[in-house]
């Protein structure tokens, strides 16, 4: 088995007392993943010595390793484990469940065991210590034809979800790869908007990210909030934004092209380029969201329609953009002779697309400089087919984007990761939830995306469960960081 413990699994540790399991397990799990014979003597009795309890904290144990087990929640067995009886029952748990299991052993030299035992406050006697030690090694070499034998030694725990993050973390050291990452702003909870948005985009800009990007919604969209939560107009933000921040790429992902003219929303966002000192990029989207355009008093067109509108915008934008006049005539879409004065201050401003669908993609790799993709799975359908209309439009592919929407979990270390997953998993398990948003510690961040980088992604739009204050985004830099330097 490889060199890390993924979690969720079973762990069962098997060593003599004093051959150090506890304190292995300590150094990697939070203390609620343990379940320990001697801390439930403790609760059931007098202490944790008190062996009359033994029948009643080992049925404690049973039951505690069990419900975890069944909740698929990683679960750390800190007995003697010498009870062959007990493990195979424990491991065939864990395979009727679905879950990995993992049997740690501790080859801890017999005088070093001894002698640890001997520094104890309160020793095992000398003869007890000898039975297990002598079980011990009546055992151990069975334990040899396990698939799942883990000698005790550095290993690390990784997320299940994200298994060979850890190969990928020790790859981005040398050589390292480039990506670009942007904090995506999806909610605005403060009693203090200005003062909120501000700190949260200048906390952005110190922790090593390319560019903020909001979300071009009227109002919260039930994916991420309540409607009746704060939804600043997209623009108006970004304009903001541009005063307040000096190195940040500023854009909408993605701009809805049923809210807005083309003609108008070019001029938008030329005035934002300027004013930015060219720091804007154009993200577009055929639009979904019916029920607020609807409120709003628009028309919400058929998706063939709005698939054609996005069309005609992709077409009417570099035209405004350019020099001269401006004139098309699309099927839902045209100008006349129109204008754009200040002109964007970039030679090519960037449009992104976002969406999968193949007719999103051939309208992208024809006329867009990137596709963005809603999530980070199932990429080998769109690659593919972004490869085949960057080769239809007769397009180099090294002058073609493509970036994914991720919506993470991050935390400095294993428990601040698990007091989010459980502040915000609402009703789903906690396993579930942790395992959709890809939760995990910088260093399995850095090498998931390592993994994204090797497959030809060149940025990462973020929007981190729990992104509410500069603090949550400081954790970042350690990832943008990694990636600074390919």
């Amino acid at each position: 088995m490889g060199e890390s413990i993924p979690d969720p699994s079973l762990v069962i540790l098997v060593g003599p007392s004093g051959s150090g399991k506890s304190t292995w397990a300590a150094k990697r799990f939070r203390p609620e993943e343990i379940v320990s014979s001697d801390r439930l003597r403790a609760m059931a009795g007098s202490g944790e010595h008190d062996l009359d309890v033994s029948p009643v904290a080992f049925e404690l144990l049973d039951r505690i390793v069990e419900s975890r087990l069944r909740r698929h929640l990683l679960t750390v067995v800190d007995t003697l484990g010498l009870d062959e009886e007990r493990r195979a029952n424990q491991l065939a748990l864990a395979h009727e469940i679905g879950l990995p299991a993992v049997v740690v052993v501790f080859d801890t030299p017999e005088g070093e065991v001894r002698a640890r035992n001997r520094a104890r406050d309160r020793s095992v006697p000398e003869r007890v210590l000898t039975s297990q030690i002598r079980r011990y090694r009546q055992i151990r070499p069975r334990m040899d034809e396990y698939s799942n034998l883990v000698v005790a030694a550095d290993q690390l725990v990784e997320p299940q979800h994200s298994s060979g993050a850890q190969l990928g973390a020790a790859q981005q050291l040398a050589p390292p790869r480039s990506l670009r990452f942007y904090l995506q702003i999806s909610r605005f909870p403060w009693n203090d908007l200005v003062e909120g948005v501000s700190n949260l985009a200048l906390a952005a800009e110190a922790a090593g990210f390319a560019g903020v990007a909001v979300m071009d919604h009227l109002v919260q969209i039930p994916q991420v909030g309540r409607e009746w939560e704060p939804m600043p107009e997209a623009y108006v933000t970004l304009s903001y934004l541009a005063a307040v921040t000096s190195t940040l790429e500023l854009g909408a992902l993605v701009t809805g092209v049923t809210l807005r003219n083309p003609a108008l929303l070019a001029k938008m966002i030329a005035t934002l380029d300027v004013m930015s000192g060219g720091r804007s990029f154009c993200g577009l989207g055929a639009g979904w969201h019916r029920a607020e355009q609807v409120a709003y008093g628009y028309q919400f067109p058929s998706p063939k329609e709005r698939v054609g509108a996005l069309a005609d915008t992709l077409s009417i934008l570099p035209l405004m953009w350019g020099s001269g006049k401006a004139t098309y005539h699309g099927q839902f879409h045209s100008v006349e002779g129109a204008v754009c004065y200040p002109r964007p201050l970039q030679d090519t401003l960037p449009m992104i697309v976002g969406g999968r669908g193949e007719r999103i993609i051939r309208l992208a790799t024809r006329h867009a400089q990137g596709l963005n993709l809603s999530s980070a799975s199932s990429l080998y359908r769109p690659l593919d087919a972004v490869k085949r209309g960057l080769e239809a439009a007769g397009r180099d592919q090294d002058d073609f984007e493509v970036s994914v929407l991720d919506t993470p979990i991050i935390g400095v270390d294993r428990g601040e990761v698990a007091d989010l997953v459980e502040k915000h998993r609402g009703g789903r398990p906690h396993a579930d939830f942790a395992g959709s948003h890809h939760a995990g510690p910088p260093a399995t961040q850095i090498g998931r995306y390592r993994e994204l980088a090797d497959r030809g992604i060149k940025a990462v739009f973020v929007a981190p469960v729990g992104l509410e204050a500069p603090d949550s985004v400081a954790v970042w830099k350690e990832v943008t960081a990694a990636f600074a330097g390919g």
